[in-house]
């Protein structure tokens, strides 16, 4: 535990205009991040004496073992630069919104030629109109079904688009009335992107003039006797009406608002956002959160404004936003969303009326899913805790494994041979500390071997980070009967990094962010029985880590195996801590194996033209677009491939050369029918 009075800044050192600082615990890692009026008065603050200083933040203190500022002009800079370090940092004692839900969005792709409808979950992306979020994806997809009378957009894949454009035969939405089918020429781009606007603008609550411009044309329909015509028009206003009743009017005047309500206690807070558009409510989320920090309502709807406008621009920030609490610096905090919208928020608590009662439904809201996240945490505590106890008492630690780490190795008869790391921080997957790796110490199949040097390469990491940091302090050296063993950092350089976010060898400067490999284990589990535990267990041993333990889960009785013991250890079935580690050690096998089948695939993509030099990507799609496939390719004279635009006879000659020195891939078959799959245009060989 650390003491404030050794770092504390000296008096009239701080400035007294506004900023935003950072404290840093001991290894030079961002804990923790605020921003002031005046930096002065606000870090003062967490000097005083412990005993009256909030509990939480008592502990941010004592963790910290420094704090640092950086002076900005405006309240309003405060605001941004503050969300920008949060959301790099990701500092332990600042408050952080989970998702409840990876929520969907019914979303345009106005980016593209030809836009489709489509639902969309996940990072919003340039150029695509999103409208929600939806608490389901089927509510999506019965309001889509219903518009599409009307407003016939495009819905299929990318693949289904090319495909109906190639055959010139549209899907079977384009036969029946709800695609205008712009793969085959029925519209032309112009046309269809003006369907794709029409469709956003009822979507964000413009719905009467269309309403309006279709009853007007069924009764001209039907005074000219079109009655065919009539009844159509009928019908697609009927869709639209039932499309708009999906989502009820609460607030007159076609209101545009965001209302956000908070429920809290003393360790956690629920947040409920309804998105209201037209005076309509379009979509809804909820987040959680622990409360990390002393902060109260106002401080929690703050975080919550930064986490939910912090990515967006214009028409996604609304006119109006309603809280129970207004921020600390309401004025700084309206003047960064009227920026971010473009023009003026009104940023207010209701007081009477529709928007007084429908904050109350959200209130409610708010509420349940504040009792119901407790009500599946405290069930989950209990049975993580008791699987964590379960575990360590029957591996003989001294405290629960909070940290698991599991490695899998994965290959093919010898091929492509992987291996995976996954992380398990209080009986849960932290995916982010996900790790994969490429064996290349050695060709072939050896999973002792490549369990071995995976373990090394990430533990040589640690010591390394732990040296940079300042945490590895030299051990009196042990002489074992077999000779002297390390007990330092390994000198020299990493081993060779695996492909993808699995390891980094390039040395980086403190900014404070987490490293990769930086926080060890309490426990170490591997995919397999003896040898593999014991090879784990050499590689630390070589190391000089003597102090996480290793253990192996065998697949065939699902037996765990300990370093040096003859005899494995058998929990009962009906064990938590058993299938605890069953879902850990499944979890490495599946990390594992869809990296594998990634690199597979990969390398059956490759194609005799990669080799040819001199040839670009532009000039292989183009042989391949020309002859249909390598297949057909290879079959071609020089003249034949001379004809290609841009491909000279030199060229050509290089091209028949490399296909003439490969030898044909085996045509591949499809097991379930007996039918032999034709080679694509990708060009596989």
């Amino acid at each position: 535990m650390a003491d404030p009075s050794s770092y504390r800044p000296k008096p009239g050192q701080i400035p007294d205009s506004p900023g935003v600082y950072k404290f840093r615990d001991e290894h030079r890692r961002v804990i923790y991040v605020g921003k002031a009026k005046n930096l002065r008065q606000r870090v003062a603050n967490y000097f005083q004496d412990l005993a009256h200083l909030h509990p939480r933040t008592r502990t941010m203190v004592t963790t910290a073992a420094s704090v640092e500022w950086t002076v900005v002009s405006t309240e309003v800079e405060a605001l941004q630069l503050e969300y920008s370090w949060i959301k790099e940092f990701d500092p332990r004692f600042n408050v952080k919104y989970r998702d409840d839900k990876s929520y969907p969005y019914l979303a345009v792709t106005l980016n593209e030629e030809f836009p489709r409808v489509q639902v969309m979950r996940g990072a919003k992306k340039k150029g695509v109109r999103y409208f929600g979020p939806y608490g389901h994806a089927w509510a999506i997809r019965e309001t889509v079904d219903l518009m599409l009378r009307v407003f016939p957009v495009r819905t299929c894949s990318a693949g289904v688009f090319k495909n109906a454009a190639r055959t010139g035969r549209p899907c079977l939405l384009g036969y029946i009335g709800k695609c205008s089918a712009p793969c085959v020429g029925r519209v032309t781009p112009e046309e269809h992107r003006d369907l794709a606007e029409d469709f956003c603008d009822f979507m964000a609550g413009r719905t009467g003039t269309y309403i309006r411009r279709l009853e007007k044309d069924m009764m001209q329909a039907a005074e000219e006797m079109e009655y065919e015509r009539a009844a159509r028009l009928r019908d697609d206003a009927g869709a639209l009406k039932r499309a708009m009743e999906k989502s009820a009017v609460v607030l007159a005047d076609a209101t545009d608002a965001d209302l956000i309500a908070v429920a809290e206690d003393e360790l956690e807070a629920a947040l409920q956002i309804f998105h209201v558009r037209g005076g309509r409510v379009r979509g809804q989320r909820g987040w959680v959160t622990d409360k990390v920090e002393a902060v109260d309502t106002s401080g929690l709807v703050e975080h919550a404004l930064q986490q939910l406008y912090g990515e967006e621009r214009g028409d996604a920030v609304p006119k109006e936003v309603l809280v129970p609490a207004l921020p600390e610096d309401t004025e700084a905090v309206s003047q960064w969303l009227a920026e971010r919208r473009g023009s003026q928020v009104s940023l207010r608590i209701p007081q009477r009326g529709d928007k007084k009662d429908l904050m109350a439904t959200v209130q409610r809201n708010a509420q349940q899913a504040l009792g119901l996240h407790k009500t599946k945490r405290a069930s989950d505590l209990t049975t993580r805790s008791r699987a964590l106890e379960e575990i360590a008492e029957a591996l003989g630690l001294d405290t629960a494994p909070l940290r698991i780490e599991c490695y899998d190795i994965s290959h093919l008869q010898g091929d492509d041979v992987v291996a995976s790391m996954v992380v398990f921080e209080d009986g849960l997957a932290r995916k982010s500390e996900y790790r994969r790796f490429q064996i290349k110490g050695f060709e072939g199949q050896d999973d002792v071997r490549s369990m071995h040097e995976v373990i090394g390469r990430r533990f040589k990491r640690y010591l390394q980070e732990k040296e940079r940091t300042g945490e590895w302090e030299e051990q009196p050296t042990d002489t074992p009967a077999d000779g002297p063993a390390p007990t330092g950092p390994v000198p020299g350089p990493a081993a060779a990094p695996a492909t993808g976010p699995a390891e980094d060898t390039e040395p980086r400067e403190d900014d404070g962010r987490p490293k990769r490999f930086a926080y060890p284990p309490q426990l170490v589990v591997v995919d397999g029985g003896q040898p593999q535990v014991a090879a784990a267990k050499r590689a630390l041993d070589e190391l000089g880590i003597d102090d996480i333990a290793v253990c192996g889960l065998a697949k065939r009785l699902e037996e765990v195996w300990l370093p040096d013991d003859d005899d494995p250890v058998v929990l009962p079935r009906s064990s938590e801590g058993l299938y605890l580690l069953q879902r850990v050690r499944d979890e490495a096998h599946r990390f594992a194996i869809t990296y594998q089948r990634a690199k597979r695939a990969k390398r059956i993509r490759t194609s005799p033209l990669d080799d040819v030099s001199g040839l670009g990507e532009t000039r292989k799609q183009a042989l391949i677009k020309h002859f249909g496939s390598v297949k057909k390719l290879r079959q071609a004279t020089i003249d034949e491939i001379c004809e290609v635009p841009g491909i000279g006879r030199r060229t050509a000659e290089s091209v028949a050369a490399a296909l003439a020195s490969t030898t044909p891939a085996a045509p591949a078959v499809n097991t379930a029918t007996g039918e032999i799959i034709e080679e694509d245009d990708g060009g596989s060989s």
